[in-house]
Order: C-alpha cells, then structure tokens, then sequence
C-alpha cells in the first residue's frame, strides 16, 4: 500500500485504518477483488491507496482548496486493486468523487455486516460472537506459528503456512473481534477494558508487522483474553 506524494502520502494509523475498513477486499463495488495473494511461496497483498481527491493539483479529481495533509487522510482515500485505482484515475469523469465515496461507505457497511457487528443484550451473547474466532485463531497459532517445532525445520512448509494464515484469517479476525466488543464496550468490566487495550495495542503492532512491513516485533497476545466476557 505504498503511496509516495510528500505531505499527501497517508502514515501508517491511516494506512491501517484503510486496511481495517476495507475487509482486506478492493472497495469498488463491481469488483471486490481479494487483496491479499498467494502465489507459490509467496504471500502478499497488491493493495493500492488510492486519493479521491488528486494527491495535486490538476490530477484527477483535484481539489485546491483541499491542503496537502488533508488530501492524505483517511476520509480522502479508497484502497483498490491495481485495475480499479488505474480505471478512476484515467477516467475521472466517469469516476467523480461523490460515486467513489459512496463506494467506500457502502463498502464499509458490508463490511460490518458481514463481521457480525451488532448491539447484543447479555455478555454471553457477546462471547458466543467472539469465540468461534478466537479459537480459530488459536489453532492457526499453535498449529503453524512460530513456536512449533517446525521453525528448525528449513524444508518445512509450516513457516509458509503461517505466513498465509494470517493474511487469510488471523488479520480479519483480530479486526472482526475488536469489531464486536467496541460495539458492545458497555458490558465490558473495569478489569476487561484494560485487557481491551492491551489487544488493541497487539492488533495495531501485529497489523504494523505484516501489513505495513515494519520491522517490529510489537507486543504478545494478551492471556486475559481468552477469558474475556466469560
């Protein structure tokens, strides 16, 4: 998701909140293209942060009256495949800036749709929400993570594995389960929301680490989760 335009360029917060927003799916409506590929031993994501505004003046879309810092925000860009970023940006009357925001927020409410974000009345309600993703996240950890035994091994297929599993399933679950107790933060205990803030810091480095690259190995997993609203 590189972006190189000076002051225009986006920094990592707004790099991963356009990660978190889109799903990890490019936003055009007709076309929702998984960002995130596997080729052979590869994993890797062709993301393209695209502005809606143009990053300057007399590109597409442009905007004078936008300053540089405002033409790198959140609420000024749209994460697309290569094709889609290409296609708005040659053909920008026929992409105005009301029908791509209109993309990203409607693909936004998708989004929160399909990670079953919704107001639920009990606590255990809110658990029978977040489990199925936690232990699915688990298993992936202990079975290819780095910790297994397999990391000695350098023919080992494992490390590939791992490394495709968090793309796949680990990144959206983190975000679906933060998704989900931010919605219903009002059931949560004195003691729970601390435990809350320790797995947002986690989120946010491990998000830092994979999507953005950088090379930090960031805080662990907080144990107290695994019983959070229990």
């Amino acid at each position: 998701m590189a972006c190189n335009r000076g002051k225009a360029s986006p920094n990592n917060h707004v790099k991963l909140q356009l990660f978190a927003d889109s799903g990890g799916y490019c936003q055009n409506p007709n076309c929702n293209k998984n960002l995130f590929i596997t080729v052979g031993e590869s994993d890797f994501h062709i993301a393209e942060m695209a502005h809606i505004f143009s990053a300057n003046d007399g590109g597409p879309r442009s905007n004078s009256e936008l300053t540089q810092e405002e033409r790198g925000k959140f609420e000024n860009l749209i994460l697309l495949c290569p094709n889609c970023h290409t296609s708005i940006d040659k053909a920008d009357t026929e992409y105005h800036d009301s029908l791509i925001k209109t993309w990203k927020k409607e693909h936004s409410g998708r989004i929160k749709e399909i990670f079953s974000i919704k107001h639920c009345n009990t606590r255990e309600e809110v658990r029978n929400l977040i489990n199925p993703l936690m232990q699915e996240n688990k298993f992936i950890f202990e079975t290819y993570g780095p910790n297994t035994d397999e990391r000695f091994n350098p023919e080992s297929e494992v490390p590939k594995e791992w490394k495709h599993n968090i793309h796949k399933t680990i990144l959206p679950n983190n975000r679906k389960i933060l998704n989900i107790i931010n919605t219903n933060y009002n059931l949560l205990t004195e003691s729970e929301k601390i435990v809350l803030a320790k797995f947002k810091t986690h989120v946010k480095d491990f998000e830092a680490k994979h999507i953005n690259k950088e090379g930090i190995n960031g805080t662990m997993f907080p144990i107290e989760m695994n019983k959070i609203f229990l």
